[in-house]
């Protein structure tokens, strides 16, 4: 569970921050985690695979990189890369490979694939059962059956993959015909029920099926077909981390857009496969259709008059030509080739192994440097005017921060909460303290700090501006989700340079259990799209096993108004005024040292000598009017040192508190108030003393913390 955020940017005092961030952390939060950083490399790098037969259709094998000319949008481009893949060779070589096999798809997006694949033909089946009737589904794998039996070479490498009511990788790619034998016997008929596409709402020329009305099933539709271009787009992100050619058999009884939301799902798959090197052919296993204007004999009969007019037959047309349509600019956009209107199905097969057989691929850098997202339209010229060359239309150019969209850019930001290696681009780094609400509850309060020079502000209407994405995740048992964060803060300062010299900071919490959690937190800047991200474990103890329980002990030096009434379960907030953490334990000489701390379950006894006190100038336990003290009190004791080795530099006064200051929690909450002006700059040990009385029980938790020498003002520029 997370609380509402009670504040949402706070420019706190810089200076020795870094040095001290990491070794806070481990005090704080009592384990720190400690990450490799991921350094991002862009490959601007785009393949362009070429298939060149001569007039009587051979595969021409014997031109070289000067004989080749590209064009990106009718600019000329500098081919920078050239090889000629010949997957033959190993056909018509001496020893044969066989029984070869690896991980690649089961191996999952984030690891290496066990196999190496060079100079084999890899080919995936993959079949989209989820609205097949049984007949096609018995078609689709006899003939894939038929290949293997019969066509498939020694250089082949195949792999199964099935879409029904979920994904499934059956068979990782291998040439051992007796595993894919098996695997394809393994399909039933009965597996594509269920995913049918439904109806638009109209009973016209739909088959009579007894019911009141019809359903307008026109969501699910573009559901339906969503689900099967992101099935697709998974697909190619697994095979992207093989650098061969990949050739995908999309076995398929076609799919039906509807809307810009299967649009843009159809771009998206598309582009991954050209970014894969992966090649479409789709094959429409319904075959070549006959539309009788009565409808098929196993449907039943139309209602209204569609069957007599012809708009049956039309209907049925447009609907099977706009379900091949996508098929269509699947294949042509990744330089495949697609199958309609017939029965023989071994055609694909022939072709992919024909179009892999031989091939060049050329690599260029495209002298256009915009990222907007566009198709850029290909072509390649040969210089010899009696060659055909077969190479995909175009491809899409990738995307920068800039040219994402809203889902886009939200989608960004859960890749990077799911990524493996933290990115730093932003600088950042966090505290957390935690505050029993009761026995099985406590409140994990967390700040996150970034620091204002690495946040490029715009001029608007004369004020500088920018905002911060954040999205975070506490995990329990560093597999379930258990706390969630996602926000945007805006920032607005009269002064650029104000803000670059000190840090933002954003405060936040979770109510969570005792237990070891892993935080996780990433930002954004949306001005440039650069990013930061922090993640450590922390242990919340369960207080009721420690002789005196005793929350975390915070530092800061900063007091802000907090204008939210709703401040939730926030212990730092009272009296609308909110103790902001200062995470790096650096002061200046000239500020406070605020600290807060509670104590639970004290002692109670008969203490008639209690008074209410609640210390001098230095220190208070809790700015509260004094109530008569009970018959029953507790006696809590508490004071804080500096020290500087084994020398005592500084000592406050001891605070007692003889009543409990939050009954709902059953807290003394301690409340210190130091000013810094009497200790020199330098580092020192904090000790906070804390001793319960009549249970005889003391802690004293210890914290370093640096006194920076003052800096100077300077006149502004």
């Amino acid at each position: 569970m997370r609380l509402p955020r009670t504040i949402s940017a706070i420019f706190t005092a810089a200076g020795l921050l870094l040095q001290a961030a990491a070794p806070l952390m481990a005090q704080q939060t009592g384990q720190a985690g400690t990450n490799e950083a991921r350094i991002q490399v862009t490959s601007e790098l785009v393949l362009v695979n070429v298939v060149a037969h001569d007039r009587k259709g051979n595969l021409v094998r014997d031109l070289k990189k000067g004989d080749f000319t590209l064009f990106e949008d009718g600019k000329k481009q500098e081919i920078s890369t050239f090889d000629f893949e010949n997957v033959d060779e190993l056909r018509t070589a001496e020893a044969t490979v066989s029984g070869m096999s690896g991980a690649v798809l089961k191996a999952g997006m984030k690891a290496a694939p066990s196999l190496d694949a060079g100079g084999r033909r890899l080919i995936l089946l993959f079949f989209d059962f989820s609205a097949m009737d049984p007949e096609q589904i018995d078609r689709s794998v006899d003939a894939a059956k038929k290949f293997v039996g019969t066509k498939m070479q020694p250089a082949d490498l195949m792999a199964l993959v099935s879409l029904a009511t979920n994904m499934r990788v059956d068979l990782d790619f291998t040439d051992d015909k007796t595993k894919l034998t098996a695997a394809l016997s393994a399909y039933s008929s009965g597996q594509g029920q269920g995913f049918d596409n439904g109806s638009t709402g109209s009973a016209e020329g739909a088959a009579e099926t007894s019911g009141a009305f019809s359903a307008d099933d026109t969501d699910f539709n573009t559901f339906n077909a969503d689900r099967k271009l992101l099935a697709l787009q998974s697909l190619m992100q697994a095979l992207g981390k093989l650098p061969q050619k990949k050739s995908l058999i999309y076995f398929s009884n076609g799919i039906s857009q509807s809307g810009a939301d299967n649009q843009s799902a159809l771009r998206a798959t598309t582009a991954a496969a050209v970014k894969a090197n992966v090649s479409i052919y789709s094959l429409d296993i319904r075959g070549l259709q006959a539309f009788p204007p009565g409808g098929e004999a196993q449907s039943a009969s139309l209602h209204g008059q569609s069957a007599y007019s012809g708009a049956a037959v039309l209907n049925d047309l447009n609907g099977n030509a706009a379900s091949q349509e996508t098929l269509a600019t699947l294949s042509s956009d990744t330089g495949g080739k697609a199958f309609f209107d017939s029965n023989d199905f071994s055609g694909v097969f022939s072709q992919v192994q024909k179009d892999s057989s031989a091939y060049y691929v050329l690599g260029f850098t495209s002298n256009n440097p915009l990222k907007d997202g566009r198709f850029r339209r290909l072509k390649v010229q040969v210089n010899r005017a009696d060659l055909k060359l077969d190479f995909r239309a175009g491809y899409y150019a990738g995307r920068d921060f800039e040219h994402l969209n809203r889902a886009d850019r939200e989608q960004q930001l859960e890749d990077e909460l799911d990524a493996q290696l933290p990115r730093v681009d932003v600088p950042l780094y966090a505290g957390a303290a935690y505050f029993r609400q009761d026995d099985a509850h406590y409140y994990l309060a967390v700040s996150l700090v970034i620091p204002g020079s690495q946040i490029p502000f715009v001029t608007e209407k004369e004020k500088d501006s920018a905002t911060i994405d954040i999205i975070g995740e506490a995990l329990g048992g560093g597999k379930l989700r258990v706390g969630q964060l996602r926000d945007t803060v805006k920032l607005a300062v009269e002064s650029t340079r104000q803000v670059r010299r000190k840090n933002v900071q954003y405060n936040t919490g979770f109510v969570l259990a005792p237990g070891s959690y892993h935080l996780k937190f990433v930002v954004r800047e949306n001005q440039s799209g650069r990013m930061g991200s922090f993640e450590t474990d922390v242990q919340i103890p369960d207080l009721r096993k420690t002789p005196l329980k005793m929350s975390s002990v915070v530092l800061s030096s900063l007091r802000a108004p907090v204008t939210n009434k709703k401040n939730g379960a926030n212990p730092l907030i009272r009296d609308q005024m909110e103790l902001v953490p200062n995470i790096t334990h650096v002061f200046a000489p000239d500020q406070h040292l605020y600290l807060q701390y509670e104590v639970y379950d004290a002692a109670k006894g008969k203490n008639p000598g209690a008074n209410g006190h609640h210390g001098g100038q230095n220190g208070t336990a809790q700015d509260v009017p004094a109530a008569k003290p009970q018959k029953d009190s507790i006696r809590v004791f508490t004071s804080i040192e500096f020290l500087q080795g084994a020398t005592k530099i500084y000592e406050s006064k001891p605070v007692v508190a003889n009543e409990v200051t939050a009954p709902d929690r059953k807290a003394v909450i301690f409340q210190m108030d130091l000013p810094l002006e009497e200790l020199k700059p330098g580092l020192y040990l904090c000790q906070v003393n804390v001793i319960d009385d009549l249970a005889g029980s003391f802690s004293f938790p210890r914290f370093p913390v640096l006194i920076r020498t003052a800096v100077p003002s300077k006149a502004a520029d």
